[in-house]
């Protein structure tokens, strides 16, 4: 897929689950917001949080798979959208939604939770392993890149 994005074919995407169903669609939607305009990584990028970050709370199987790509892509300079990519990012890092739910439940009723609480700590994960990325984007002249990355560097210290 070019220059950046390269890997996305690298992962079984029609294997995961996204708040959609099949994750299949992903790749599309990464590939429109690397290179498409403005108005269409706009829609991409929508569409894409609905997908791994469902209501801004919500992971999916899917999530920390596309986390690295979405880091990429958020220090990519030609990149439209890079503040609410950093955004998305920030909001990954703090979802606790299934952590919260399985904690309320006991016994064999938290167990069906466990895999999505695993799926959190993955995409945490995933999104901590950006740091490097988004230290470098502290400097980033684009308006409002070095204030997102500022937050997403101070959450995931």
């Amino acid at each position: 897929m070019g220059r950046i994005l390269k890997r996305v074919s690298q992962v079984a995407w029609g294997e995961l689950s996204d708040s959609r169903g099949s994750a299949r669609g992903i790749p599309p939607l990464l590939s429109t917001m690397a290179w498409g305009s403005h108005d269409s990584a706009s829609l991409a990028l929508d569409e894409l949080s609905d997908r791994v970050c469902a209501l801004g709370f919500v992971v999916s199987e899917a999530t920390p798979h596309v986390v690295p790509f979405l880091t990429e892509l958020a220090g990519e300079p030609a990149v439209p959208r890079r503040v609410e990519i950093l955004e998305l990012l920030a909001s990954i890092h703090s979802v606790r939604q299934w952590e919260s739910t399985a904690s309320t439940a006991s016994g064999r009723d938290a167990q069906p939770y466990q895999e999505k609480v695993a799926w959190e700590a993955e995409s945490r994960r995933a999104v901590s392993a950006g740091r490097e990325v988004y230290q470098r984007l502290l400097d980033d002249p684009t308006p409002g890149v070095a204030e997102a990355a500022h937050r997403l560097v101070s959450a995931v210290e």
